[in-house]
């Protein structure tokens, strides 16, 4: 009896440090959480600031506004030698120089060239009729390349880009979009010929179809917009 009542003696303080350890371990666990939880809500915070103010910054954000090519060259006309370097390298001579501020792109002609066809040009603008003209026939499984000749006037041009978009019986069937670039103002025209194509082969791809043919600068301008149809057959 007296060893049995020893024993429990000894159990009780040793219970009670455990519990007490328990409830310590128990209330950092809780606390713990709580801690990450108000870290992870100023970050938060933070991050909203932080798209708050990028928001703001592109809002106000102002797009360059355009000097003439006139006042670009007479910045330096003091400086024979350096005057004639930048009429070199752009293009460019006093007479063209009309103080207009933003360039103009006229296009000329388009051509095609492939194996079946050689090279055709057409000079522009074409007359529409409907979907447009009736560019080209080639036949199925056929590379070929767009050829563009063009001028610009009065101011660099830049970033200029294409999309070439293509429907059958109504749906889109393809889009292609490349980079032309930028450019100067000069006399002579640019000739540019866009990335190879291959008309698609079967007898679902034979037909007729009607295709969109848009050029922009990197302000969103759109400088030509043509309409135009061509054609898939069998081939030989």
């Amino acid at each position: 009896m007296r060893s049995g009542s020893g024993k429990r003696a000894e159990a009780g303080p040793s219970t009670g440090v455990s519990e007490e350890k328990q409830e310590r371990e128990q209330r950092e666990m809780t606390e713990k959480p709580l801690a990450v939880e108000v870290c992870d809500d100023h970050e938060e915070d933070e991050e909203d600031d932080n798209k708050e103010d990028a928001a703001g910054a592109l809002a106000g954000f102002v797009p360059g506004f355009f000097v003439s090519f006139k006042e670009q060259i007479e910045k330096d006309k003091d400086d024979d030698s350096l005057r004639r370097w930048k009429e070199k390298l752009l293009g460019c001579l006093e007479g063209d120089l009309n103080g207009q501020m933003e360039p103009e792109v006229k296009f000329y002609s388009i051509g095609i060239i492939s194996d079946d066809l050689g090279e055709v040009n057409h000079p522009l603008p074409i007359d529409r009729n409907g979907d447009g003209i009736l560019l080209f026939t080639l036949n199925e499984g056929s590379r070929y390349q767009l050829k563009l000749t063009f001028t610009v006037l009065h101011n660099i041009v830049s970033g200029i880009t294409y999309s070439n978009t293509v429907w059958k019986v109504g749906l889109q069937v393809d889009q292609n979009k490349g980079m032309l670039g930028t450019f100067a103002p000069q006399r002579e025209p640019y000739v540019h010929i866009l990335d190879e194509e291959t008309t698609p082969s079967g007898v679902l791809a034979r037909g007729i179809y009607s295709a969109k043919l848009k050029f922009e600068d990197d302000d969103r301008r759109c400088h030509m917009e043509l309409n135009y149809s061509f054609e898939i057959k069998k081939s030989s």
